[in-house]
Order: C-alpha cells, then sequence, then structure tokens
C-alpha cells in the first residue's frame, strides 16, 4: 500500500466520525475516483500489452518475413504489417489518453481529500472544541521566527553603536 493509499484510508477513517450526509457523499466520491482509478490502470496495463505486442510482431516480420517471402503471400504480409502498425499506433494513443485520465482522477482524489481534511478538523473541533489561543497561536507562527538570533549581533546592538556616536 503507497503512502498516497494510506493516507487517504486514514482520513476516510477519520470522517467515519462524523454521521452527516456530506461525509456520505464525500465517501462515495472518494470509492468512486479509486474504482475509476483502478479501472484506469489497468486500462493502461492492457494497452501497453498490445502496443509491446505489436512491436514485437512488427520486429519479427522486419527480421524473418524478409529472408522467407515466399511462404507467404505479398498481400498478406503487407495487411499483417499494416495491421500491427494501426495497433500499435492506435494503442500509443490509447496509452497516452488513459495517462492523461489517470492524473486527471489523481487531482480529484487530492482535492476530495482536502474536503476530509477540513470535515475531519471540523468533527475534531465539535468533539474536542477549539484549541486555546496560546497553542493556536504557536501554531500560526513560523518556525524560524523563534530561532535565536545570530552571533553576529542584532539590529538593537547597532542602534546602540549608532546612539554612542
Amino acid at each position: 500500500m503507497s503512502d498516497h493509499q494510506r493516507e487517504t484510508a486514514f482520513l476516510r477513517q477519520c470522517i467515519r466520525y462524523d454521521d452527516t450526509e456530506e461525509r456520505h457523499r464525500l465517501e462515495e466520491r472518494i470509492t468512486q475516483i479509486q474504482r475509476d482509478e483502478r479501472i484506469v490502470r489497468r486500462a493502461v496495463w492492457l494497452v501497453a500489452l498490445l502496443a509491446a505486442l505489436a512491436m514485437a510482431g512488427l520486429g519479427y516480420a522486419a527480421v524473418f518475413m524478409a529472408e522467407y517471402p515466399l511462404n507467404l503471400p505479398q498481400l498478406t504480409t503487407r495487411l499483417l504489417i499494416k495491421a500491427l502498425c494501426a495497433l500499435g499506433t492506435a494503442s500509443l494513443i490509447c496509452l497516452f489518453g488513459f495517462l492523461v485520465l489517470g492524473v486527471i482522477f489523481r487531482k480529484e482524489l487530492d482535492q476530495r481529500r482536502e474536503d476530509c481534511r477540513r470535515l475531519a478538523l471540523k468533527v475534531l473541533e465539535a468533539r474536542l472544541g477549539i484549541p486555546a489561543p496560546e497553542i493556536a497561536k504557536i501554531l500560526r507562527e513560523d518556525p524560524d521566527r523563534n530561532a535565536a538570533p545570530s552571533a553576529g549581533g542584532g539590529d538593537s546592538e547597532r542602534n546602540k553603536t549608532k546612539e554612542h556616536d
């Protein structure tokens, strides 16, 4: 199971504590997107296999058909090569289309995961309350802001020096 799948499963588990219509719609939509993504992945493998078979057939024709032109009639050989070329070309076009469709499904699933995060935060706030202001302030602050001043001195030392002059 990939990190993406684990995170999605975790978020789905978190939103199960909410029993609203929004949660049911969101969970149903995630299930549908994951099913569609699996179907597209299988289709990619199928057309990749067909493209590889077409290339292997063309390689076979290039190597062995040239040596034995008398085995098959000329018309049959040309027809076979055209069919393999058409199969390979169609497979590559479909492969590109399915890959684009897979990217679209992944982006949509990422959007639904973001909706899950928002809903999970809403459920946590409803059950546990809003965090204390101090904790919320710490969470919002930039970690670089709390870093120690550099050894070369800060602005306050420069200002003191200017006041003395």
